[in-house]
């Protein structure tokens, strides 16, 4: 082993790092200690190297990364890249059959207008963010092979954004969700609720469903595993009208979420009384008279009741939208329509699972009115430099065009693509709800 690498590190940091010379050196003795009684156990000096080796990459290794075993991601709905024409990349459509046939159901369709959005990009790793409110702890960190910052539900409790102040009749919420790789059946289920929030602190009775018949509003749980299959997870949901419990059901066995298909995009829609929520593309609950008439309901909470050590939900990429897309009119009649619903990947045209929606109702008024041609224009925040967003923003919308024609049949002499950049924002993009207003796709008819 080069102990002289180590060393080295080890005298910058003592010099340089915010962390105090005594932590450090207690850390130090800790790993120190950990790596020779691991050596006694070994009794190998190639182990002891091994063991010594990983011992000190854990001082070094940046904080707040965790590792988040996924092993079914399904949320791509396009893969690799070929040069056209036009010389800008259009990406092949790569799911598989089956997965195409569960999409054939899926009908999300998020809201007009983005009203608020959190990527917590804004805070600090190892912070509580700053625009949240909280009766537990959590804190911000970061994935294995990814520099998106997610919020750790580590402490039994309720944490709600307050930003988010109305959830109106007509309303889509979408996150993003992982848990980690060995989380337990005796842990508790994620709690996610739709709530009338009539004091500052009343997000704080739906940590669990037992808590939450102090107010009114709509609960649903989902945990990655079941009661006697370690490989299916299970859900419930439960609704409240002023402190009485309506109505409640359970799921089992779910393949959506589980300890295998652990990071997955969540979506609630609400349609006045209706609710209808997705993990990925299964739609998990629709309940048409989940929300009362005369409750106005104006705040979302993520809760836990406690958990092993260890084990925690993360959440990140939070959307709440307003409005019902008139997609047909929009297009036909006004002859231009706008979407911030066709979400890609980050920095690449590759487009997620949850577009589906959108790009259906698209290609249903292509296929009924079949005289109409459009030009597709992709649109970029203005994160990263101008050259390299102007050439995303045209990858992205030959992605479209691609799509469109292969999942759905659209001929593509009926499409022309083009790309704007970051030349035209419709919003701030100082502002993350800015930004995302600005990353959309325009369809304009010829």
């Amino acid at each position: 082993m080069n102990i002289l690498k180590y060393l080295l590190a080890i005298a910058i940091l003592i010099i340089t790092s915010s962390v105090t010379r005594a932590q450090l050196l207690k850390k130090l003795k800790k790993v120190v200690k950990d790596a020779a009684e691991q050596t006694v156990q070994d009794k190998t000096a190639e182990k002891t190297q091994e063991t010594t080796s990983k011992a000190m990459d854990g001082v070094f290794a940046m904080p707040g990364k965790i590792k988040i075993h996924n092993k079914k991601d399904k949320r791509h709905l396009s893969g690799s890249g070929d040069n056209n024409a036009d010389n800008t990349t259009a990406y092949s459509v790569s799911a598989s059959e089956s997965s195409f046939a569960a999409l054939s159901k899926y009908d999300f369709v998020p809201g007009e207008k983005i009203v608020a959005m959190e990527d917590f990009s804004q805070d600090a790793v190892g912070d509580f963010p700053a625009k949240w409110n909280t009766n537990a702890s959590g804190e911000i960190m970061q994935v294995e092979g990814s520099d998106d910052h997610w919020l750790a539900l580590t402490t039994k409790g309720a944490s709600t954004p307050e930003f988010v102040a109305d959830i109106p009749e007509n309303a889509t919420i979408e996150f993003d969700l992982a848990v980690t790789p060995k989380y337990s059946y005796y842990s508790s289920p994620l709690f996610i609720s739709i709530i009338n929030n009539k004091s500052k602190n009343d997000f704080a009775n739906w940590s669990y469903p037992a808590a939450a018949r102090k107010t009114s509003g709509v609960l649903f749980s989902l945990h990655p595993q079941d009661a006697g299959n370690v490989s299916l997870g299970r859900s419930a949901i439960q609704t409240f009208e002023n402190k009485e419990k309506v109505m409640g059901n359970e799921k089992k066995n779910l393949e959506c979420f589980s300890k295998e298909q652990n990071v997955v995009h969540v979506a609630l829609w609400r349609q006045k009384q209706r609710l209808r929520v997705y993990v990925d593309e299964t739609k998990l609950w629709d309940l048409p008279r989940a929300f009362a008439e005369n409750i106005n309901y104006n705040s979302l909470v993520f809760g836990h009741n406690g958990s092993e050590k260890g084990e925690f939900y993360l959440i990140s990429n939070i959307r709440l939208a307003i409005g019902e897309p008139d997609t047909r009119n929009k297009l036909i009649t006004e002859g231009k329509f706008t979407t911030t619903g066709i979400h890609f990947a980050t920095g690449s045209a590759e487009i997620m699972t949850e577009s589906y929606g959108v790009l259906k109702e698209i290609a249903n008024v292509l296929k009924e009115n079949s005289s109409v041609n459009i030009q597709i224009i992709g649109h970029t925040d203005n994160v990263g430099n101008a050259a390299a967003n102007q050439q995303l923003s045209e990858q992205r919308a030959a992605s479209v065009k691609t799509y469109l024609n292969a999942q759905f049949g659209i001929d593509n002499a009926r499409m022309t693509t083009s790309g704007k950049g970051d030349t035209q924002p419709v919003a701030d993009n100082n502002t993350t709800e800015g930004r995302a207003q600005n990353r959309r796709v325009e369809f304009i008819k010829m």
